[in-house]
């Protein structure tokens, strides 16, 4: 339903909910009215933080969005602060259901899909950047590899207008762990991905030589040949002789790929090959009323395109998950779903975790209680089409639509598994101030409220703060969506603009290192 903000000091978001959310700083004793209810504050109430509107006993669920965000570790009175000190999760029945409320994908026709300008790949792909990626199998040759990129920096690439960056690509693993199964085969997974992501013109791997990686293991397990069967560009350091023989070559292979990689032109493309990574971080209360429900109008938009919106963070899912099985094609992709939630569960109790470790301590003080209140604003982000698929981290991205990768929530990881999967463009929602880029594909910053979106005015690209002002939230979904085919077309993003994204790849390392 539509909300008008104007002119309130708090806000019902559902009929059903036992809260409101404080819009402003409200002191005690304060009388308020929202909707039905009047009430006097028993205690001073932050922006973005929960009123108790009815009183709820002790164990007994409550409810905003019209869903159970947690359960009441003792009596909550009318007027309230409802927040750490008396709401707690606990497990309850999410009442799972299968492709129940599939909404119909009303298409538009051939004749009004939007294009934006993007790089035609030779293996028919789309790509938003062009770059050149240094890719190391190991942490030991990540100090190479920066090397080499740094010889390309500023006027080095003065001749190459259309080279968005020689891009190096450096992580902390690759050795310590076993030479065959499930996480070694996830990183090989993920560098394979960003080798053939389409923002990447070519590559080379950089190796020491003695490492559990082993490049050709990674070569032939991820079928990462060149199209004529031979194997693509590889240094290792072992070989060569060292690191600074290892610099003085791969400077002279980068030379040489920089002509090609600079041939390519933009032209238009359609949205349909457009595959938008939907994060969120630094999350606070009004996330999940301005910029997660503007992202997924713009969502619906996308897909409405052809496009493809990739939703993830599986553990800030749980406790919405329900609501995502019910738009899902089918009940085994659904089932796919409920299947990753259950390893999280399982995954987190062998490390002496619970998923309520998350919300983290700035997402508290903005409001957020629990993981279930989370979940639900940061799952709005997906907007309201059908689940086409659910993936495993870093897996390649083949069905159109909104999907799902299987990912932690971390930013930096779970984004380095989306790009690896194919997405080319990021917009990433935050309401604290995340300031997050990632290279090669570009990071769109929406502000959930506007005191900080003025406030770190060169970090956000989008304010979704105005809803709360009376902005229609679809002229808000509207601006990111025309961002986002501006972005793809090349306009710099602006953590772009300030060369931001190359520290944040970083590849799950789900093991033990030995």
């Amino acid at each position: 339903m539509q909300i008008s903000f104007q002119s309130q000091p708090a806000i019902q978001l559902h009929p059903d909910d036992h809260v409101a959310i404080a819009l402003m700083p409200l002191a005690k004793g304060r009388a308020l009215s929202v909707g039905k209810t009047s009430l006097r504050l028993a205690a001073d109430i932050t922006a973005g933080h929960k009123i108790a509107l009815v009183g709820v006993e002790a164990g007994a669920p409550v409810r905003r969005y019209g869903q159970i965000i947690g359960f009441a570790t003792r009596p909550i009175l009318p007027g309230e602060h409802v927040h750490s000190h008396n709401l707690a999760v606990r497990d309850f029945d999410r009442n799972y259901e299968y492709a129940t409320e599939l909404r119909p994908i009303d298409y538009l026709p051939a004749a009004e899909r939007r294009t934006f300008q993007g790089y035609r790949r030779a293996d028919g792909r789309a790509g938003t950047r062009n770059y050149i990626a240094l890719i190391s199998s190991v942490n030991c040759s990540a100090s190479t590899v920066r090397y080499i990129a740094e010889r390309f920096r500023g006027e080095a690439l003065q001749a190459y207008p259309n080279v968005d960056g020689v891009l190096p690509l450096t992580h902390k693993t690759g050795c310590a762990t076993k030479t065959s199964g499930y996480e070694i085969d996830m990183l090989r997974r993920t560098l394979a991905g960003f080798a053939r992501h389409p923002n990447i013109a070519a590559f080379i791997l950089v190796g020491l030589g003695c490492e559990t990686n082993q490049i050709m293991d990674l070569v032939e397990g991820t079928r990462l040949f060149e199209k004529d069967g031979s194997l693509p560009p590889i240094l290792t350091l072992q070989d060569v002789g060292g690191i600074a023989k290892t610099v003085e070559k791969g400077v002279e292979m980068v030379a040489a790929m920089l002509p090609n990689a600079n041939d390519v032109r933009r032209e238009p493309l359609p949205l349909s090959e457009l595959t938008v990574a939907l994060q969120c971080g630094g999350s606070d209360a009004f996330s999940g009323i301005t910029a997660n429900p503007a992202l997924g109008w713009a969502v619906d938009e996308l897909v409405r395109h052809g496009g493809t919106g990739v939703l993830s963070e599986t553990p800030e899912l749980y406790g919405a998950e329900h609501l995502l099985t019910r738009r899902a094609v089918s009940r085994e992709v659904g089932e796919k779903l409920i299947e990753r939630i259950r390893w999280w569960e399982d995954y987190t109790a062998r490390n002496g975790f619970v998923i309520d470790n998350n919300p983290a301590p700035g997402n508290k003080a903005g409001g957020l209680t629990t993981i279930y209140e989370k979940s639900l604003g940061a799952a709005a982000k997906g907007g309201t089409m059908p689940l086409a698929a659910v993936y495993q981290y870093a897996e390649p991205i083949t069905e159109k639509g909104m999907v799902i990768m299987d990912t932690p929530g971390y930013d930096p990881v779970s984004a380095t598994g989306q790009v690896a999967g194919g997405a080319n463009l990021i917009v990433f929602t935050t309401g604290r101030g995340s300031c997050f880029g990632f290279k090669p594909a570009p990071s769109i910053k929406v502000a959930t409220n506007t005191p900080m979106y003025q406030h770190m005015l060169s970090d956000m690209d989008v304010n979704a703060g105005v809803i709360l002002e009376g902005t229609p939230l679809e002229s808000v979904g509207r601006d990111i969506f025309e961002r986002m085919i501006a972005v793809a077309s090349g306009e710099k993003s602006k953590s772009e603009a300030q060369g931001v994204g190359e520290e944040e790849f970083n590849p799950w390392v789900i093991g033990a290192t030995m």
